[in-house]
């Protein structure tokens, strides 16, 4: 399901001028126990560079950052990037240390606000975890994106592992971590909410 939040919008955005998407995650953006150029923001990025020049991709992503690391990253990405679009993708490593959910928040609106504050428009991805986190912190987990998201008003995902969260030969042996077979069905779902949640060139291999 893809979750568009436009909450405080009274009307559609305006379409995004070409430019910069900056990509800040954690290891699920960044590759982690893949090849080279076989994460999904790799992917995007290759069919940008194919069928719309105009755009690039840059993925700042790190394995094992949290919220807090990226909101420390993000002033100078800003900076030397210059993005029109920013996709926040951190927080699921903050709940497997059992951080407080008000952090992670916290720290979410703060890049949140810093990338708007830079003229760049904001995609918020959600994440889940895993139900022996307990019942309680695994809703509240999830929903703090999409109260973010509306509080700022800014497009969400709803969770970026959605199309592959049910088939575990879709993992790595540590059963978090996506294989590269699980890379293209993730793109195209990142692919499709660009599409409509910002107006982003068609770029899902299945349309």
């Amino acid at each position: 399901m893809l979750l568009l939040v436009l909450a405080g919008c009274s009307r559609a955005a305006p379409p995004l001028p070409a430019g910069t998407i900056l990509v800040l995650g954690d290891s699920l953006s960044a590759g982690y126990g893949l090849p080279a150029g076989a994460a999904w923001p790799a992917l995007l990025a290759a069919r940008l560079a194919q069928r719309s020049p105009a755009w690039r991709l840059v993925n700042a992503s790190i394995s094992g950052d949290t919220s807090a690391g990226g909101r420390a990253r993000l002033p100078a990405l800003l900076e030397g990037e210059r993005p029109v679009l920013v996709l926040i993708e951190l927080g699921a490593n903050d709940a497997l240390r059992g951080q407080p959910l008000d952090a992670t928040a916290d720290n979410l609106r703060a890049m949140i606000a810093a990338a708007q504050a830079a003229g760049a428009r904001v995609g918020l991805i959600g994440m889940q975890i895993p139900p022996n986190f307990g019942p309680i912190y695994t809703r509240q987990f999830h929903a703090l994106y999409e109260k973010v998201a509306a509080e700022a008003g800014v497009p969400l995902l709803d969770f970026l592992l959605e199309p592959i969260a049910g088939d575990p030969a879709m993992f790595q042996d540590d059963g978090i971590h996506p294989t590269a077979a699980a890379q293209g069905p993730i793109a195209d779902h990142v692919a499709r909410w660009l599409k409509a949640a910002f107006g982003l060139p068609a770029l899902a291999e299945d349309g």
